[in-house]
C-alpha cells in the first residue's frame, strides 16, 4: 500500500483537506462542498463520531472515512427507515455503527487504502453491525463493501437532492477479514 499511513484524523481541523478528497473522488461541485462542510462539522460533534485518514509521508491526505453510532433521529436514519421498514429490516437501525463517508483520491484507489480505512474504522466500533449507503450501481466501492460482508438491505433509496438512487447496505461486525481489538 505504498507508504500511506492510516490512523486517527482530526476531521474538524482537516475538514477542507477531506472535502477536497471527497470532491475529487465523488465529483462534487464547489457548492456541494460548501454544504458538506457544515454537515461534517455537525457530525463530528455527535457522541461516538470518529474519523480516520490515509496520509502520505509529507502529510498529504489521500483518503478518509468517518462514522458514528446510529441514531434513529439523525437525518440519514429518517430518510432510510421507510425503505428498510418496507423490506422488514428497520431493526438494522438499532445498535449499528454508520459509516458516513469513505473516499480515496482516484490516484490512490485500488491499493487497499479504502479497505483498510473502513475495516479499521469499524474494528473500533462497539456496535454489533454496520450500515452505510452507496450509489446503487455496480461500482468498485460496492464490490469492496460486498467483499467485506455488506449486503443490500434496501434499494433503490432516494435521498433528497441526490441525482442517483442509493442502496443501504449492512454487515455484521467485525467485517470479513477484520479483527476487533480486545
Amino acid at each position: 500500500m505504498d507508504d500511506v499511513a492510516v490512523g486517527p484524523l482530526d476531521l474538524v481541523a482537516r475538514v477542507d483537506d477531506a472535502l477536497a478528497v471527497q470532491a475529487l473522488a465523488f465529483g462534487l461541485s464547489d457548492e456541494e462542498v460548501g454544504v458538506r462542510h457544515h454537515i461534517v462539522l455537525r457530525h463530528m460533534a455527535s457522541p461516538g463520531a470518529t474519523a480516520l485518514g490515509a496520509v502520505t509521508p509529507d502529510g498529504r491526505l489521500v483518503g478518509f472515512t468517518y462514522g458514528m453510532p446510529g441514531d434513529r433521529s439523525h437525518w440519514w436514519s429518517t430518510v432510510v427507515e421507510p425503505y428498510l421498514r418496507r423490506e422488514g429490516r428497520d431493526a438494522w437501525l438499532d445498535d449499528a455503527f454508520v459509516v458516513t463517508e469513505l473516499h480515496v483520491l482516484p490516484s490512490h484507489q485500488k491499493r487497499g487504502i479504502g479497505r483498510r480505512l473502513i475495516t479499521e474504522l469499524t474494528d473500533a466500533a462497539a456496535e454489533p453491525r454496520s450500515l452505510l449507503s452507496a450509489i446503487d450501481t455496480d461500482s468498485p466501492a460496492r464490490a469492496l463493501y460486498r467483499s467485506l460482508g455488506y449486503r443490500d438491505l434496501a434499494r433503490p433509496v432516494y435521498f433528497p437532492s441526490a441525482a442517483s438512487p442509493y442502496a443501504v447496505m449492512g454487515a455484521p461486525l467485525p467485517l470479513r477479514g477484520a479483527r476487533r481489538p480486545g
